[in-house]
């Protein structure tokens, strides 16, 4: 199985993709496959509403995007990190959401994915848990399965993440969820 780690930050090699390392190591360590998105390295562009993806399954925007649809397609499981920008996530994070409405269109290609989320703000109440809630929010618009950290929402740390052990130990716990549901649906296929 494949779990595929979205980092939702302009900002390369900064708090979001050392969240989506920290979790994706976990689920290597107990034998999933993984991937990585992240924005930081890609050009998406925001939806136009154009419509055309009712009728095709590709987008008429040429960019990063087609690379992100297989990503999606392929996974069994998708976390998101996220920064927390203004009391939620980032433009370039929105802009991958809203252009995702094409695997809604084409066979609801995320339904029964597992999914989760992680956020990182400012300080301890800096916005993480609405941001979190926000993702939540695009995954059910998908019909995906969503899962936290065992006790809340998901993984919530704040900046610098890494030197925010109880941050990080929820990331931890949430990326250690998403493997235990993936194992169970994958045990209950047998």
């Amino acid at each position: 199985m494949k779990i595929l780690g979205i980092s939702g930050s302009p900002r390369k090699g900064k708090n979001c993709e050392k969240m989506i390392l920290t979790a994706l190591e976990i689920a290597k360590e107990r034998g999933f496959e993984t991937d990585t998105v992240f924005i930081s390295n890609m050009e998406i562009a925001p939806c136009k509403v154009c419509g055309a993806c009712m009728e095709n399954d590709s987008c008429v925007i040429e960019d990063d995007m087609e690379e992100v649809y297989e990503k999606m397609r392929s996974a069994d499981g998708i976390i998101v990190a996220s920064p927390v920008y203004m009391g939620n996530y980032p433009a370039q994070l929105k802009a991958l959401f809203d252009r995702s409405v094409l695997l809604r269109r084409n066979n609801f290609s995320l339904k029964n994915k597992v999914g989760a989320a992680l956020s990182v703000g400012g300080s301890r109440n800096g916005g993480q848990e609405k941001t979190i809630q926000s993702i939540h929010d695009w995954m059910h618009i998908h019909g995906m399965i969503i899962v936290g950290d065992n006790s809340h929402f998901g993984g919530i740390a704040w900046n610098p993440a890494e030197e925010d052990s109880i941050g990080m130990q929820t990331v931890s716990e949430t990326a250690k969820k998403l493997c235990e549901v993936l194992e169970l649906i994958q045990n209950n296929k047998r």
